[in-house]
């Protein structure tokens, strides 16, 4: 058996392992948690008459820096990634995925400020 063979056939037992998992319904860890805060704050901000979702995101700010990015839109891309937890909904966008994968999402509200801190888990 060649390298490219024993591989394509290690990949094709990881696919069917996945395929088995998921027909088994094991739950899919999330790409994101929610404190408490984050989820009331979240649920304030989608309440109306027209059905909306939040989408988060990471985007390039500065000459170095990113920042966290909180939208609205009223569907879900193709492949954003959902996150739902306590029945709110949130989109991660699928270009940030890899740097919010694992996070967790804040609300803080002080005399100063507001605002929703993602911070990674370690």
């Amino acid at each position: 058996m060649t390298a490219a063979t024993a591989i394509r056939s290690m990949a094709l037992k990881m696919a069917e392992a996945s395929v088995a998992a998921s027909r088994k319904g094991r739950v899919q860890k999330a790409a994101m948690t929610l404190t408490p805060s984050a989820v009331n704050r979240l649920r304030q901000l989608v309440e109306g008459p027209d059905p909306k979702l939040i989408r988060v995101a990471v985007k390039n700010k500065g000459c170095a820096g990113q920042s966290y990015v909180l939208e609205y839109t009223k569907e879900k891309g193709q492949h954003d990634e959902i996150v739902k937890q306590d029945g709110v909904t949130v989109l991660v966008e699928h270009k940030s995925l890899f740097k919010l994968i694992g996070s967790e999402m804040d609300y803080v509200k002080d005399r100063l400020s507001s605002k929703t801190i993602s911070d990674h888990k370690n």
